[in-house]
């Protein structure tokens, strides 16, 4: 049985603070918002079409797990933060009935801030939204640094390297960047790949149904003759 997500990782800007969700996920408690990032969901039926059998049990999953959070944190407004769908070719009758229903299910307003992904794609009820502030935060899909604001976004889907060799493990992460007051959410989806952080950012992973601060180690010094 999945043990249940541990106490969520405090993450402090601007005297506000947020909490790491273990879901993947970013709760703001004073204005009870959750903030989510790149679902992709009918990523199966997209590479389906193209001929890669890929189960079609994602979907169920990730929406589960999100409607588990919405539940558990009883928020006001969910707010994808792009890639909320991963094609056209995914976005099947089934998948939009799906949606329509999400808000109810969710016992919210559901919003999208629009992604590369729905690019040219249209959903009913859930139009695509631009990059906006909400409190000192500037809410975008791809980062977009804004001046005197913590920049809250997807698009990178973070994950970090750990350990060497076949011990090595590629483990999903919150990542901060402090040059650009940009906090980066972990893909959401439970298809969904994701790529390293610089050796720069601050990392948060998430592992063993937990979020835990993560010091990254230097690199490789070059070798020597």
């Amino acid at each position: 049985m999945k043990a249940p997500p541990r106490s969520p990782t405090p993450f402090t800007w601007g005297g506000e603070t947020l909490e790491l969700r273990a879901e993947r996920a970013v709760w703001d408690p004073l204005r009870r918002a959750l903030f989510v990032a790149d679902l992709h969901l009918g990523k199966a039926e997209t590479f389906q079409a193209h001929g890669i059998p890929l189960p079609s049990d994602g979907d169920a999953e990730t929406l589960n797990k999100m409607l588990e959070l919405a539940h558990q944190l009883e928020p006001q407004q969910v707010v994808v933060l792009g890639d909320l769908i991963h094609s056209r070719l995914g976005l099947t009758s089934e998948l939009r009935a799906k949606l329509a229903a999400l808000p109810e299910l969710l016992g919210c307003q559901l919003r999208l801030i629009g992604g590369n992904h729905e690019q040219g794609s249209w959903i009913e009820g859930l139009p695509q939204e631009h990059s906006q502030a909400l409190g000192p935060w500037w809410l975008s899909h791809i980062p977009e640094p804004r001046e005197g604001m913590l920049n809250i976004c997807g698009h990178l889907h973070p994950v970090a390297v750990v350990g060497r060799a076949a011990d090595r493990l590629r483990l999903p992460c919150f990542s901060y960047c402090e040059t650009s007051e940009r906090l980066a959410l972990p893909a959401f989806g439970c298809l969904t790949g994701g790529y390293p952080c610089s050796q720069r950012e601050q990392i948060w992973l998430v592992a063993d149904n937990a979020v835990l601060n993560w010091t990254q180690p230097p690199p490789s010094s070059p070798r020597t003759a």
